[in-house]
């Protein structure tokens, strides 16, 4: 991303509006739907979505995290994955006009607390 096209992000003057409220309420709708959208995925019963954004002036970019929790007794790492995805890619789309040398990069799960895989993924980690 441009450092142009970040600035307007942070300043909420993008043409199409506040682009990460919307990429915050799409990444929610998205993980909600993600039984939907993937095959294979079951609908859950969530308790809590919660997107978070981060400006990096460095990239420059935005890092975006979904935190995503059940009471359930499975995982919801594709939900959390469904959410960074969807909001990624409604900045994408928010922000095209503007830039056309966008890219999402990087997708993937961070860490893993409780479900029936949880100690196979710690395993995989290097974890003990």
């Amino acid at each position: 991303m441009q450092r142009d096209t970040l600035e307007l992000i942070k300043a909420g003057e993008m043409k199409k509006g506040d682009v990460l409220t919307v990429a915050q309420i799409t990444g929610i709708s998205a993980a909600k739907k993600t039984s939907d959208l993937i095959p294979f995925c079951d609908p859950l019963q969530l308790n809590s979505i919660n997107i978070d954004f981060e400006f990096d002036d460095h990239l420059p970019g935005i890092v975006i995290r979904a935190e995503v929790k059940t009471s359930a007794k499975t995982d919801v790492e594709m939900e959390a994955l469904t959410a960074v995805s969807m909001a990624a890619l409604t900045i994408y789309v928010m922000a095209k006009s503007t830039e056309n040398n966008l890219r999402i990069e990087d997708v993937y799960l961070v860490e893993k607390k409780s479900g029936k895989y949880s100690d196979l993924y710690k395993k995989w980690a290097g974890e003990k």
